[in-house]
């Protein structure tokens, strides 16, 4: 697979997510589900980070319950075997101090710099069509405007923008409710496409350490569904545009 360059802490990031004492600071009241600010190692480090207890997720009649927190994981897995960097450093601990739960770098960011200024200003369409792409491939059900993040050090992503919020993908029936249908009609590069296609025949490995990764997080019949989509969404020439009217969107969009 072709990969843009890594942000330049991306896997000590990850490492330190993964192995650094947690301690929550703080609530983030703007959040459907319970979500924490939390310190991550030494205060001298600064690292802050996002914690999603699975305890706090409420249950949805359409996913299962309690899984929303692995599907965080996933979708990190995800975007960092296509090489794309879209999502931030996000593991799955076991360990938090609410129990078990995402834990996902915090990205400073201006909250009022989102997807619906992005695009009404023409800026980031090349990086903000590719996220369209990975919507379509993990079925993200809940793409809203305010979870296009553009990091304040533009070292932190490569293309400019990041996503978060992801416990509504991976599911096996169709799901995608995204804010990002202005780009229809935007072309597919074949640079993309066969980044998803090497994920597909990577999927259909069952002793890769990716697979197997992924294996931990996601049923055997979402990773099914997963190495189908990404098979469909290979030949994709140019993304989708659909009528306003037809639209599938998360509510609310913002």
């Amino acid at each position: 697979m072709s990969a843009d360059p890594a942000p330049p802490a991306t896997a000590s990031e990850a490492v330190a997510l993964a192995e650094g004492d947690l301690r929550p600071v703080g609530f983030l009241d703007n959040a459907s589900n319970h979500t924490l600010l939390a310190q991550v190692g030494a205060a001298t480090d600064g690292r802050f980070a996002v914690y999603k207890p699975r305890a706090g997720e409420r249950p949805l009649w359409d996913f299962p319950t309690g899984t929303l927190c692995q599907r965080e994981a996933a979708a990190f897995e995800v975007s960092q075997a296509l090489g794309w960097h879209l999502v931030p450093p996000t593991v799955l601990r076991t360990d938090g101090p609410a129990g078990p739960g995402s834990l996902q770098a915090f990205v400073p960011h201006d909250p009022q710099r989102h997807y619906f200024t992005l695009v009404q200003a023409g800026e980031r369409l090349e990086p903000l069509a590719r996220m369209a792409v990975f919507d379509l491939l993990v079925n993200n059900a809940d793409r809203k405007a305010s979870h296009v993040l553009v990091p304040d050090e533009e070292d932190a992503a490569p293309q400019g923008i990041l996503g978060c919020d992801h416990g509504l993908c991976f599911h096996v029936e169709p799901k995608l409710r995204t804010v990002i249908w202005d780009l229809g009609a935007h072309p597919v590069p074949a640079a993309w496409r066969e980044d998803v296609a090497a994920l597909a025949a990577t999927l259909r490995e069952p002793g890769d350490e990716l697979t197997v990764r992924l294996g931990q997080l996601l049923s055997a019949a979402e990773l099914e569904a997963l190495a189908g989509r990404a098979e469909a969404v290979a030949t994709l020439e140019a993304l989708p545009a659909l009528d306003p009217e037809e639209r599938p969107s998360p509510w609310p969009p913002l």
